[in-house]
């Protein structure tokens, strides 16, 4: 199978499982939003930014290395399992002993059995993991998606029945366990084929991985202070009750980006690691992504712009208002956000991991104090504004190492995302023009307005960028 019909193939179950997981998420949180209150999804947001963090030590950039240098020598492979094993229960007892210091910073005592819950998840998460890492260096996207799927269907019934229940922000959390625990189990299943652990633990042999990860770790701590300096000042300077409405703002304009852009990537790295040393297909290969996310990503940020004020009341139910806003800044920050994404590949396909350290150093000397002082001015849209500038940055300075890894590439890709930018305004406008005769709230308006805006879009996309028959051909070669 060619590399070419290796992503397409692996880009249906990646897409497919992106559809589902992102369909299981949204209503998730509509049932969750008319249960539970504001300040609930920012004490699990609290949670979610811990395990986060932790995160970045458990890992060490494994999957990076793994991937780029086609590692299968079982004793070596063997070794990163167990250091894996020993740091997730390391880091599980350090989360648990944490909750005093998190709570007196939140000044929310709902957080010492959130915190103590989740210590769980590094123990649970780091048992199958590896299995993972190896099914997406062999290119099992059919895998990789089935484990995805299935996490996610019982993570969200798990939540919902014990939301249900009257668990509160414990549904969550256990939702997020028990998600986790679906996914390890299959991961083994699915990846014993390639990998089964011995007793063999000797760091010599993986020097170069961790030679690889410390740039991995560096530049996942600067990258998770840079990207969640907003979220822990919302809660610091204003509370949970902000925070929930920051975060389910987030969740609806970063999460479906958040989600979608991974099916490019998570299928384009290990291809790319693949053509590491050809810098002309590396840069084909980049624009193709960028081209593609961006018709992907441009018109459901822009449909969400301009139809907030319909979606937030109908989706979330009453007493969410103060989320439009937000959602309409956080549009902006999914732009800036995946057009920076690509990089990713780039790096790790060059074996230069280092620059996405430097990049999320350079950006966060930019965002501290532009979260900071618009805090003062602004409270919540200030730090989003904030979070906005600063994303802008970033991708600014992200193309400016792409220049250097790929050479002059600008032109192609001003002339590439030119038609979907166009073809959102156009959708834009007819939107707008509808609400000015029909401005009524309502599922009909609604789903009239969206109906709008992707017959629009597709219909210029299918007539000037991706006709049926090459479409036909791409389906048949999957």
């Amino acid at each position: 199978m060619s590399h070419k019909q290796q992503a397409i193939s692996g880009g249906k179950w990646m897409s497919i499982s992106t559809a589902l997981s992102t369909l299981f998420q949204f209503g998730q949180v509509a049932v969750l939003a008319r249960l539970l209150e504001p300040s609930v999804f920012g004490i699990v947001s609290v949670s979610t930014l811990l395990i986060a963090f932790f995160n970045i030590f458990a890992n060490l950039g494994f999957s990076n290395s793994i991937i780029y240098k086609q590692e299968d020598d079982q004793q070596v492979l063997s070794t990163i399992y167990l250091l894996n094993l020993i740091l997730g229960l390391v880091i599980g007892v350090v989360v648990f002993f944490s909750w005093p210091l998190v709570a007196a910073y939140y000044k929310e005592p709902r957080l010492e059995a959130v915190i103590k819950l989740s210590s769980l998840y590094f123990i649970i998460v780091y048992v199958g993991q590896i299995y993972l890492f190896l099914l997406q260096k062999e290119l099992r996207f059919k895998a990789v998606a089935t484990i995805d799927m299935t996490g996610t269907i019982v993570g969200t019934a798990t939540t919902i029945l014990l939301a249900y229940n009257g668990f509160a922000e414990l549904a969550l959390i256990y939702g997020q366990l028990a998600q986790q625990t679906a996914k390890s189990a299959l991961q083994m299943i699915f990846g014993s084929k390639y990998f089964r652990p011995t007793l063999t633990f000797n760091l010599a042999l993986i020097k170069d991985h961790l030679r690889f990860g410390l740039y991995n770790v560096g530049d996942g701590i600067v990258g998770f202070i840079q990207a969640n300096s907003d979220n822990i000042l919302v809660g610091g300077l204003l509370g949970v009750k902000p925070l929930g409405y920051y975060t389910l703002a987030s969740q609806l304009a970063v999460f479906p980006i958040a989600r979608l852009n991974p099916i490019v990537l998570q299928v384009a790295y290990p291809i790319l690691a693949r053509l590491k040393g050809d810098t002309d297909e590396l840069k084909k290969s980049y624009l193709t992504i960028l081209d593609l996310l961006s018709y992907v990503n441009l018109p459901l940020l822009a449909g969400l712009f301009i139809t907030a004020d319909s979606v937030v009341p109908l989706f979330y139910g009453p007493g969410w208002e103060p989320t439009i806003l937000l959602i309409r800044i956080f549009v902006f920050v999914s732009i800036f956000t995946f057009l920076s994404n690509p990089l990713f590949t780039l790096a790790f396909s060059k074996g230069k991991p280092k620059l996405l350290f430097q990049l999320n150093v350079a950006t966060l000397f930019i965002k501290i104090p532009l979260v900071y002082v618009l805090a003062q001015y602004g409270g919540v849209v200030g730090i989003a504004v904030a979070f906005m500038l600063a994303t802008l940055a970033n991708m600014l300075l992200n193309f400016r190492i792409v220049h250097s890894l790929i050479g002059p590439f600008l032109k192609e890709f001003a002339q590439g995302i030119a038609k979907p930018v166009g073809f959102c305004l156009l959708m834009v406008g007819a939107i707008t023009l509808y609400k000015s005769f029909f401005d009524s709230i309502s599922v009909p308006h609604t789903i009239v307005q969206i109906g709008i805006g992707a017959l629009i879009y597709i219909g210029l996309t299918l007539r000037f960028k991706f006709p049926l028959a090459e479409l036909k051909s791409l389906g048949k070669a999957a």
